[in-house]
């Protein structure tokens, strides 16, 4: 007895592949639909067309940004970008943006990761409360409270110093700090800590020893986001520092835009090095912020 034979039939086939074809092409786009690619490439175009603009812009010359306003550079100019690399005021305002906003950069990991510890890890009476006095420091922003805050500063004798602008964005800076490593400190087994007790280890010591290092990622996060806030910050640094050697680089770019108002093209060179610092080391660190940022929403 002879076993059955299978007969392939032409339209069946075709069918099938005609099937395979279609999923394989709604595979390609499982991540969105055209439309969502194509809106997002939109938003990409406008976050980086001022700031491709204002690169090429400090290439080119003043004449030709008034026969051409959007054109690319012919030929190109680098006396705009030597003028501002060899100013010395440029570098001062550089250092000063770097000490404000490190001295910002290292209060706010290292109280917030105090804070945020006790309250991930410890269970006390009001624990929530406290954590919800932060959630609603994220209501009030800086520009609330800048006149009291310029009065107690000016009465802590605080002006023209750093201290009296990166303490200000570090207080303002903590409870987003907090709202983001508190979840991922209550992520971290708790076996880990019982383990570490049962080895001798006190809560201080978890805290230093084990803690910190697994909680590396989530730091390197809030320690980038204050740094490039500090970075950028203008209007604080407006109202407390006076001094023109004391200036930040924000208000730098806005004293050289009024000094050189004729000179376009050497106020895009100067915007344009004023800001390539903080976009490429947000950029650098880009892929250790959403690390943070996913142990973060899984805790």
């Amino acid at each position: 007895m002879s076993a059955p034979t299978s007969v392939a039939v032409p339209g069946k086939a075709a069918r099938l592949e005609g099937r395979d074809r279609r999923r394989r092409s709604s595979n390609s786009f499982k991540g969105g639909s055209p439309l969502v690619y194509g809106a997002a490439l939109l938003v990409v175009i406008a976050t980086l067309g001022p700031v491709v603009y204002a690169v090429l812009g400090g290439f080119r010359s003043n004449a030709q940004l008034a026969a051409a306003p959007v054109s690319l550079p012919d030929p190109w100019v680098f006396t705009n970008y030597v003028n501002v690399l060899t100013s010395s005021d440029f570098w001062r305002y550089a250092f000063n943006s770097i000490v404000v906003a490190l001295v910002t950069t290292g209060i706010v990991v290292v109280f917030g990761v105090m804070a945020a510890y006790p309250l991930a890890r410890y269970r006390f009476k009001g624990r929530n409360t406290l954590f919800m006095v932060f959630v609603l420091g994220l209501l009030f922003p800086l520009t609330v409270a800048i006149i009291p805050l310029f009065l107690m500063l000016r009465d802590l004798n605080l002006t023209n110093t750093f201290w009296g602008v990166a303490l200000p964005q570090a207080a303002f800076a903590l409870p987003m700090t907090i709202v983001i490593l508190r979840p991922f400190l209550m992520a971290l087994p708790q076996e880990l800590e019982e383990a570490a007790m049962l080895d001798g280890a006190s809560r201080i010591g978890f805290f230093w020893r084990i803690l910190l290092p697994l909680s590396g990622p989530a730091m390197v996060t809030v320690g980038v986001l204050a740094f490039v806030a500090s970075w950028n910050a203008y209007l604080l640094p407006l109202l407390i520092l006076s001094d023109p050697a004391a200036r930040t680089l924000p208000l730098g770019v806005a004293s050289f835009s009024s000094e050189h108002a004729q000179d376009t093209a050497g106020i895009l060179a100067f915007t344009s090095l004023a800001m390539i610092p903080a976009l490429v080391f947000f950029l650098a660190m880009q892929k250790r912020i959403v690390n943070g940022l996913q142990g973060a929403v899984k805790g």
